[in-house]
């Protein structure tokens, strides 16, 4: 039975904490299928695209894999304790009990430069949708997010609204997530950078470089730019 903290939970949410628990007691050996789209459908009584958010963002933690057209199976315990988490910074500021904010900066196609094609596996001069926006944590400037997305794997990206949802939220329920990875470095912004985050040139930055992929291609690639004094990096290990 549902507690009333678990009804409080999105849906979305409810579904993705039930499968962690049961991941968590061993419920599913490692390889083991868990239940099917339509059968979570069924048992939650909510839509395929409220089920499919929660199994994407276990994939992403590196709970469960995602096989298309196969089902989702339990992910082995090494590559569980060794995975960072994707996370939602609309998410992250509610959890502290603030406001989040958005600026789109820039939204739009462009011609893929030699870097970004190599990186996405295009030719150069093929289009490739290109966001940038700065996110806020009530008045202040928290992080500037220059991502460039795969038009096939996201082909309405361009159409959204990202004053009212956040990409990272968008591509959760509209990818097919396989695999993720993360490089952190801490760098001096650039001018454009310093500017919008209301920062002198000289302040350290720490800057997450995140790529996302779909079984096929890169789905996106992203440059996070925080102020140094503003942003914390945390991990969790669990044997």
């Amino acid at each position: 039975m549902a507690t009333s903290a678990g009804r409080a939970l999105p849906p979305y949410a409810r579904i993705k904490q039930q499968l962690k628990d049961s991941l968590a007691r061993g419920d599913y050996a490692e390889g083991a299928q868990l239940p099917s789209e339509s059968a979570l459908v069924a048992e939650f009584a909510v839509s395929r695209m409220t089920v499919g958010r929660a199994l994407n963002e276990l994939a992403a933690e590196g709970l469960i894999e995602r096989v298309q057209g196969v089902g989702s199976f339990a992910a082995s315990l090494h590559r569980v304790s060794s995975t960072l988490t994707l996370q939602d910074i609309h998410e992250e500021i509610a959890a502290r009990g603030h406001v989040h904010r958005a600026e789109v900066k820039r939204l739009r196609a462009e011609a893929a430069k030699p870097a970004e094609a190599r990186a996405f596996g295009v030719a150069t001069g093929a289009a490739l949708f290109h966001s940038v926006i700065l996110h806020f944590e009530n008045a202040r400037a928290l992080q500037l997010e220059d991502r460039w997305v795969h038009p096939q794997e996201a082909p309405h990206y361009l159409q959204q609204d990202f004053s009212a949802t956040t990409p990272t939220h968008y591509l959760f329920q509209h990818t097919a997530l396989w695999s993720a990875s993360y490089l952190v470095e801490a760098a001096l912004p650039s001018a454009a950078e310093a500017r919008w985050l209301c920062i002198g040139r000289e302040q350290p930055c720490l800057i997450v470089h995140r790529e996302t992929r779909s079984r096929e291609r890169v789905i996106t690639r992203a440059r996070l730019v925080h102020p140094g004094t503003a942003f914390r990096l945390e991990a969790e290990f669990r044997p």
